[in-house]
């Protein structure tokens, strides 16, 4: 049973996010040809104020 997991940063659509966890099925059954019924998909979404990169947080990035 493969089990995909994602994080991002939140702020996109219900309907962005649908596309992102049928895409990944799609690719994990074509890659490795399980079942569409096994394949799990995870998305955590965190908070800009929660996720940095060289001490800068994505929120702060956005005001600058």
């Amino acid at each position: 049973m493969p089990l995909v997991e994602v994080t991002l940063v939140q702020g996109r659509t219900p309907e962005q996010l649908r596309a992102l966890i049928t895409g990944l099925t799609d690719a994990v059954e074509a890659a490795i040809g399980v079942a569409r019924g096994s394949i799990r998909v995870v998305l955590r979404e965190v908070p800009a104020t929660h996720w940095a990169a060289g001490d800068v947080t994505i929120a702060e990035r956005e005001k600058s």
